[in-house]
């Protein structure tokens, strides 16, 4: 499997390059792999003047976690509190309905306005962009939970807490898991999009938008190669946090 992955990305990048060379041949619109990886090491070791990657980096990993953390507690919460009580749903489902189709692009405006040009303003909207998708799967979890489960525990004297805790918890861990997964995913791209629309003078988002400025799309190519291997990193990572967490699901799924 692993050499059919290298295989794969060999090939992808010769097609690249071929495409490059027979339909673009214009430095100033389009790079090929032969002149974006080179330019991917100067700015990653400093050696351009103009631009230095692993600051861009810091940048937007420092955004990504400062307001994916928030919709992850603030989505796990209420996402356990929906699926548990049919109150609060009821109560809180309406809002939760009416915000969620609005595109985080379309809260740009209203974090520039209200926060400025400023890391802030770039955390609102990773979290608008990465709560629901974390709150739906929480609240999918824990409704779907059998009811079997609850029962034993139940017969054996476990209180409302213990439940909470012991069986529900535990048996929507995956659903929870699912949704940190696609959060992740949608914060990091919303991290590109506010840096890209101006909400903040720093990070990879900004740099593509100076690049393009600049005419240099190598320098484009670079940092959005930089954003798609941090993402998969960043899927990884939750990957196998996930499997520390839920050993006990070993041998009974497929994995």
């Amino acid at each position: 499997m692993k050499a059919l992955t290298v295989v794969s990305i060999f090939i992808f990048l010769f097609f690249w390059e071929i495409f490059y060379w027979i339909f673009i041949k214009d430095p100033f619109l389009f790079s090929p792999p032969s002149r974006v990886f080179p330019t991917f090491f100067n700015i990653m070791t400093g050696r351009d003047p103009s631009f230095y990657l692993p600051a861009d980096i810091i940048y937007s990993l420092y955004h990504y976690f400062h307001g994916f953390s928030v919709a992850v507690m603030l989505g796990v919460s209420l996402g356990l509190l929906m699926g548990y009580s049919k109150k609060f749903e009821a109560l809180i489902s309406p809002i939760i309905e009416i915000l969620r189709p609005i595109p985080p692009i379309a809260w740009i405006p209203i974090a520039i306005l209200l926060l400025k040009l400023t890391h802030a303003a770039a955390a609102f909207i990773i979290f608008i962009g990465s709560f629901f998708p974390v709150l739906i799967n929480t609240r999918s979890g824990v409704a779907n939970v059998e009811i079997k489960y609850i029962e034993a525990a139940m017969t054996l004297g476990a209180k409302k807490s213990d439940i909470l805790r012991k069986v529900v918890i535990p048996s929507a861990m995956p659903s929870i898991f699912t949704g940190i997964r696609v959060g992740s995913g949608v914060a990091w791209m919303c991290v590109v999009a506010a840096e890209l629309f101006g909400v903040s003078a720093y990070g990879l988002g900004y740099q593509i938008e100076i690049a393009r400025l600049y005419h240099a799309p190598e320098v484009v190519l670079s940092y959005m190669l930089s954003i798609g291997l941090i993402g998969f990193l960043l899927d990884r990572f939750y990957r196998i946090l996930e499997h520390s967490l839920m050993k006990w699901r070993r041998g009974l799924v497929v994995e």
